[in-house]
Formats: C-alpha cells, structure tokens, sequence
C-alpha cells in the first residue's frame, strides 16, 4: 500500500495535484513585468522609419520578414498570460485606429519598467497606478490591392476599378462600355432537381436529345445577349457548350472563384449577383467604362477599369521582386488606407518625431510637481514613460538617445511644442516637425495612450498566477528535429 503524502498546509492544498500558483509582489507582479518588458524590447527595435525588420517563422513554417508589429505579434502566439494582456490591447489599436500597435507595446513596456522602480521603493500597487487614467464613414475594404511578382516598387500603380489575376474564359478579351451580368452560379445548362433516367432507343431519339440541349443553351444565351449585355462574370464552372455560344454571341466570360471578389465586383460596377442563369433587367446590370485582358509582367490580368474617380472600388496594383517585400508594402499600404479612415473620423493632427511625447512629458512633470504626497512619485514616472517614444526612435536612428531627449526638452521649455527628433541628421539634432510635414493622428496617439496605460494598469492589479492542471490528452505531434543538419540515413 502507497503510503500518502499529505500536502503542504495553505492555498496549495485546495487545488489539484499537478496546479501552479505564485503570489505577491517577487513572484507575481515583477515576474509579469519582467515578461511584458521583455514583449516591449522585441519590438522596440522595430520601432520608427528608422526600425529593424524582423524574421518569423510560424508554426506553419511560413516566412515573414516585417517591422510591422501587429504582424510579429500575431505570429508569434505569445503564451505568457500578463503579455498576452498587452498584445491583446495592441490588438485593439489595429481594430480601433489600424496603426500605432508598436507605440502601445513600447509605452506600455516604459510604463511597466517604471512603475517597477517605484515598487522597488516601496510604493504599494494602489500608489503606483494613482496617476493611470480609466478608461467617418471611409470602408477600408474599398481600397484593394493586387500583388503582382517583377519589376520594382516604383513600377506600382493605381486604378480606379478592380483588377483580378485571372483569364477570360472565352475569346472575346477587351469590351468598350462594358455592360455587365453577374451571376454566382455555373455558367452551365440547368440541372433539374429530382434525378431522372431517359431511355433512347434510337440514334435519331440519341441526336434530337443533344439537339434540345444545345437549343436550350443557344436560346438562354442569346437571351442574355438581347438584353445588350456585353460581360459575363459568373462563380462557378463554364461548360463547353455555354463556352461556345458565348463566343458565337461576342459576350466576353470572366470566372471569379471568390464569392467576396464577386460581392465586390457587384459593388465596383452596381451590379446584382444573380443565383439562376436568367436575363438579367436593366437595374440588375452593372456597367463599366472598359474590361479588358491585360498582361503586367508575366501575369495575365482582367481590369474593370471606371474612367471616372467617383468610383466605389479602387485598386493598387503593386510591383515588387520577391513575395516577402510585396507582403511588407501592402502592410504599409494598409497601415495608410486606415490612417485616412481615421482621418474622417477626426481631423485633428498631432507634430511626430517625438514632439507630442516630450511636450506630455513635460507638461505632466509639472503637474506632479504641485500634487502633494505619494502620488507625485506615480505622476512624474508616467511622464518619463513617454520618453520611451524619442528615445527608441533615436536608438534606432543610430544616435546617442540622452542627448536627443536634453535638446528636446531644452527646446520645449522655450515654448517650441512643435520641434521633434530629426532621424535624418547623422548627430544628434532637433527641428519642427509642423514645418517637416511630419504629423501623427490625433486619435492613434489618443487611443495608444488609452489602451497602453489600461493594459499597463491591469498587469499591475495582478497580485496571484493560479495555473490549473494541464488538460489531459495526446500531445501534439512534435516537429522533425535537426531538420537542418545533413545527415545520411
């Protein structure tokens, strides 16, 4: 018989045999800390025009090779409970505003690493978190893009309409005044419901059956044509047969295996999906200025192009020499797209280059400066967390970042809210960045601050890890290891 050991005496024993927990400030909040700066470190370096790009490899081994924060860290599949709480927040920033996730993990690292200082004081939680606040109509989707392999950046374009990798199916390939029939099902003869079987006895019964179908597919073809449509964009399989009577009709066949590039295209040129293979009326058709079978490199393009700019859909062809950059660029592309959305939402534009967070910083010392007691400690630390913004943006433009900040904050105390990090002067060196162009959105850096200072706060109220027993079960099956090693078997 086993002899029994009995448990420890506490919380240890209320739990299940195999369960973890940790409490108090070294085991708890410095532990969480620690894993959130290390996060914040990740990507500091990334941070800015000036950033590192990193190289991730998911679990599905596919290679990406980015500074985009919000791409590193949702390839990354962070485990760590407290990190998760500032990626989950950066995550937030991408919904919310679609730029910035780099600005809420840098920040809130800073707020962290601070708010350990003051731990390490001996400031208790409540203290240190005092100063941390609580808590357009432009569809992003309507800017598409298609990334095209060959020549270089340069070579990209725009076009006001859409633009899909595909072949036209028939011979017709270029169409003037395109009036257009959308339908999402097969361009084939209808298929009746229920299943039923036709006895022939005869060649001649043989011919007049295929005779019927073909009639069949003539007639509803040619249906289509009277109606003056031109363009035939259809969802599904195109049968020979329909293939051929399209030809004989001029009507130009394009296949979409996408149901969302189909809703889309319904969209570009005010057209109706239609489910059944009928003529279509007037009001169901779309209509475009051209469509036409293009080539852009090695590739074969069909373009729905409006000759007008007031169209719902554009598109930005990009060009570029591998997968990896032109992956890269439509983040950037879209990182631009969705600071414009932002920018119907709210006009307001902030200076960048660090001047916003300096001029913050410095107006928030001030402030703690009159408050009495333990909370000024709190408030003069969140001011120096904004720091961490000018600072990794001069780190990563090479130049000594102490330097940087004394010039800054020399300058704002003249009055100058305006002046910033200049990143193109090889020493250390401050100009305006009004006059620069160099501008931030309001709401991104509303947001950033928001979500940055409520993650940092949550980490922070965290005083116990409690890890429940790990489910039972068979183990994921693990990678071949030494996959890189040449080995002879």
């Amino acid at each position: 018989m086993a002899l029994h050991v009995p448990k420890a005496p506490g919380f240890a024993q209320m739990l299940k045999e195999g369960a973890k927990h940790f409490s108090g400030l070294e085991e708890a909040v410095y532990r969480n800390i620690q894993a959130c700066k290390e996060l914040a470190q990740t990507t500091r370096t990334a941070y800015g025009p000036n950033g590192m790009n990193k190289m991730v490899i998911n679990h599905l081994e596919k290679l990406f090779v980015t500074n985009d924060a919000a791409t590193i860290l949702r390839e990354l599949e962070v485990q760590h409970p407290a990190a998760k709480m500032i990626v989950m927040a950066s995550h937030m920033q991408e919904q919310e505003v679609g730029d910035g996730t780099n600005f809420v993990l840098v920040f809130a690292g800073a707020l962290l690493e601070l708010a350990e200082e003051l731990l390490r004081i001996g400031l208790s939680v409540s203290e240190a978190i005092s100063i941390f606040p609580d808590s357009g109509h432009f569809n992003v989707d309507n800017i598409r893009v298609c990334k095209i392999l060959g020549s270089g950046i340069s070579s990209s374009s725009v076009l006001h309409g859409m633009v899909f990798k595909k072949e036209t199916e028939g011979d017709v390939t270029s169409v003037k005044d395109a009036k257009i029939a959308v339908y999402s099902c097969p361009f084939d003869g209808m298929i009746t419901e229920t299943k039923g079987t036709v006895l022939i006895k005869t060649a001649e019964e043989l011919m007049n059956f295929s005779k019927g179908e073909e009639n069949l597919m003539d007639a509803q073809v040619k249906a289509i044509a009277d109606t003056g449509a031109n363009v035939v964009v259809t969802g599904g399989k195109v049968a020979d047969m329909a293939l051929h009577y399209a030809n004989k009709y001029n009507i130009m066949l394009v296949r979409l295996n996408s149901k969302w590039d189909l809703r889309r295209l319904c969209k570009t040129v005010g057209a109706t999906a239609l489910p059944r293979l009928t003529p279509p009326v007037l009001e169901e058709m779309g209509h475009c200025d051209s469509v036409y079978l293009s080539e852009v490199g090695d590739t074969q393009v069909v373009v729905f192009k409006h000759e007008k700019e007031d169209g719902a859909i554009s598109t930005i062809v990009l060009r570029g020499s591998t997968d990896n950059l032109m992956d890269d660029i439509e983040r950037a592309v879209d990182d631009g797209v969705n600071t414009f959305k932002v920018l119907t939402r709210d006009k307001r534009l902030v200076p960048g280059g660090g001047a916003t967070e300096i001029e913050l910083a410095k107006q928030i010392t001030s402030y703690g400066e009159t408050c009495p007691g333990l909370e000024q400690y709190a408030i003069k630390k969140f001011a120096e967390a904004f720091e961490a913004i000018p600072r990794a943006l001069a780190e990563n433009s090479g130049v000594k970042a102490n330097e940087v900040i004394s010039k800054l904050y020399a300058v704002h105390q003249e009055g100058n809210k305006n002046v910033g990090l200049d990143i193109e002067a090889e020493v250390p060196a401050v100009k305006d960045m009004l006059e620069a162009g160099i501008l931030d959105t309001y709401l991104g850096k509303y947001w950033a601050i928001k979500l940055a200072t409520n993650a940092a706060v949550t980490v922070l109220r965290v005083d116990q890890i409690i890890m429940a027993k790990p489910a039972g079960g068979p183990k994921p099956p693990s990678g071949k290891k030494d996959w890189d090693d040449d080995q002879n078997d």
